[in-house]
């Protein structure tokens, strides 16, 4: 990963670097993992495009400047996966529900259950004895990253081998990556174990690991050649897509930015009636069983590093910021200032969205609306994830077409 510089000039010099390699070369080396600090076969731009300090528009943009569609057709399309999961859990959001309640139950039962609690830690610490997976534990831990490849052969390995609820799994991803995304790393986990698609699971294999890891953990040993697809009751019907609020611009109003998308600017072109700005974090609230200090700091700095930018180009104040739970404090300052309404980027299905969803109940009863403004990228591609991702990944350069389309001038 190199150092971790949580800003947005961080991000898009990172994205330069790899553009060259963005193309056929991504597609050719992509699912080789070396190991810690040898990733240079992938972007690792997940955690600034995660919190969007640089935004997946930019980065395919760029790709796009530099390589054809066909040749940069896989980075593309893996840009669009973390889009894809976004919209299709946006349409369920009782998925993200019903795994934060199931994940609840489990830490009491850890509390209680001794076989699964020394299991559970085992598999945290890195101590269960098998090789490749202790060396991803400490690596995640450690670093705050794994490689995709990774990632998938870990969760295989924690549901069919070492037995243990792929809930767990997915809370410790969500507690120490970097880039953990609830929508991205939810249904990551739940594709493993076969319930993303019914049936369907993801078996770590001994072969598959020694190809892409470089024969570093050969022979792999101790893995289940069986994957049992887990019950559950079939998701709901999608819902209807979030749809952009409009706001006035000439009222007074204020900007709330929450660690989902620190690149608030594309809010503020033209006309503007913005006082003051307003931060609400809510990393802590990712997992019951705390964040990783690797985690907290990066978003930290990261939401600094948006301030400060907000401050150096708009001459607005930046100078309140608060956890989640600081309801009382901005709801005394957006009165004490007479706004009438704040906005803010849309908060996609999360630990975010439950925290502010209380805030706009709050400021309802000031008067003051809460309002969401939806990106186009979202707007355009959200509604298309009804179903499975090769669907959705037939329309995608209908998506681009209609982003970047420019209307004709009038005769």
């Amino acid at each position: 990963m190199g150092k971790l510089v949580p800003s947005r000039e961080e991000g898009l010099r990172r994205l330069q670097d790899f553009l060259p390699h963005a193309g056929r070369a991504y597609a050719r080396l992509r699912n080789y993992d070396l190991g810690p600090g040898k990733h240079e076969h992938v972007s690792t731009l997940s955690p600034w495009i995660r919190h969007r300090l640089v935004s997946e528009e930019e980065v395919v943009s760029a790709v796009l400047a530099r390589h054809s569609f066909s040749g940069a057709e896989k980075f593309i399309q893996e840009v669009f996966w973390r889009t894809y999961r976004k919209g299709w859990l946006e349409l369920r959001p009782s998925v993200w529900c019903g795994y934060r309640e199931r994940v609840g139950g489990l830490v009491d039962e850890i509390d209680c259950n001794e076989g699964l609690r020394s299991r559970w830690e085992d598999a945290t610490t890195g101590r269960t004895g098998i090789d490749c997976f202790d060396c991803w534990a400490e690596e995640l831990v450690q670093t705050g990253y794994l490689h995709n490849h990774a990632r998938m052969w870990f969760a295989s390995i924690w549901i069919f081998t070492l037995e243990l609820p792929w809930e767990l799994g997915a809370d410790f991803f969500l507690r120490h990556l970097l880039d953990g995304d609830p929508a991205s790393n939810t249904l990551s986990w739940r594709w493993v174990a076969g319930l993303q698609t019914r049936g369907k699971t993801y078996l770590a294999r001994p072969g598959n690991i020694a190809k892409y890891t470089g024969g570093r953990f050969e022979p792999v040993s101790r893995l289940s050649d069986v994957a049992y697809a887990l019950e559950e009751p079939v998701p709901p019907a999608p819902v209807a897509p979030p749809r952009s609020a409009p706001w006035s611009r000439e009222i007074p109003t204020g900007l709330l930015i929450t660690e989902e998308d620190l690149h608030p600017e594309f809010l503020l072109t033209g006309p503007s009636s913005v006082h003051g700005v307003a931060i609400v974090q809510a990393t802590a609230r990712r997992s019951p069983l705390g964040v990783s200090p690797l985690v907290l700091k990066f978003v930290e700095g990261a939401i600094e590093d948006s301030r400060n930018r907000l401050r150096d180009q708009v001459q607005i104040r930046t100078d309140l910021a608060h956890g989640a739970d600081a309801v009382g404090s901005i709801i005394d300052w957006a009165t004490g200032m007479g706004l009438r309404q704040i906005v803010t980027a849309y908060i996609p299905v999360g630990p975010t969205s439950d925290a502010v969803n209380v805030l706009s109940k709050r400021l309802a009863e000031q008067g003051i609306e809460l309002i969401a403004a939806l990106r186009r990228w979202d707007e355009l591609a959200w509604p298309h994830a009804t179903r499975g991702f090769f669907q959705f990944r037939e329309k995608i350069p209908k998506v681009l077409d209609e982003l970047w389309s420019v209307a004709a001038p009038a005769a």
